[in-house]
């Protein structure tokens, strides 16, 4: 198998193609409900406050491909202004990083970095400061009054695919809401899913951390 074919499988499991999503279990649970179901707007504005109100955030995460059935596991780093860093388990090939301009995802293995502009990546909905979230997102009806479930999408770019954000309500969180996952849906409908844990919204973040500096563009000495 090619370098190309094996980062396509690679891509799949990480991303479900074109999402990262969290995974959301137990009483949290997301309700996949159609658009058409949704209950007021309210939510939606509490969600991205919430969303607003992260200067920092690390979390432990542990991600889930359904169309693999592969899991793994790692730590989340969140930065106000489009910041964050998939950092995965030792072994695991695979880097997620966006500076606040671009989303890199690079995969040591087959030695292939791929990066979109954190607008049209497909945590946008997360990183990008000039998307606002009640615009696009619509409040899904909740198995569990605790938690709000947030349906993202942008309907002029289906190709971005369709992210769930699951909140759990938590005074100490900025804004009253916690985000606990997300999951993700891509064009093909295969979903990724992640689960937060261990929230920590005091951790000093440095900018290097989301940098990502390809060492193949540096010039030889």
């Amino acid at each position: 198998m090619n370098s190309a074919n094996l980062m396509k499988i690679r891509l799949a499991s990480v991303l479900g193609r074109l999402a990262v999503g969290l995974l959301v279990v137990g009483p949290a649970a997301l309700s996949l409900v159609p658009p058409a179901l949704a209950q007021s707007h309210g939510g939606v504005a509490q969600a991205t406050d919430a969303l607003r109100g992260i200067t920092t955030l690390r979390a432990d995460f542990v991600q889930r491909s359904e169309a693999t059935g592969q899991q793994v596991s790692g730590v989340l780093s969140l930065k106000r202004g489009g910041k964050i860093r998939f950092q995965y388990q030792r072994g695991y090939p695979v880097l997620i990083v966006s500076d606040g301009h671009a989303l890199s995802i690079i995969d040591s293995e087959v030695n292939h970095t791929q990066r979109w502009p954190i607008g049209n990546s497909p945590l946008g909905a997360l990183l990008n400061p000039a998307k606002d979230v009640s615009q696009y997102g619509t409040l899904l009806p909740a198995l569990d009054s605790r938690t709000v479930n947030i349906r993202v999408e942008d309907r002029a770019h289906p190709e971005y695919g369709v992210m769930i954000l699951s909140f759990a309500h938590k005074p100490a969180a900025p804004g009253g809401l916690e985000l606990e996952g997300w999951q993700t849906l891509d064009a093909q409908n295969r979903r990724t899913t992640i689960r937060l844990s261990g929230h920590d919204y005091s951790v000093a973040l440095g900018d290097d951390l989301f940098r990502y500096v390809d060492s193949r563009a540096r010039p030889h000495k």
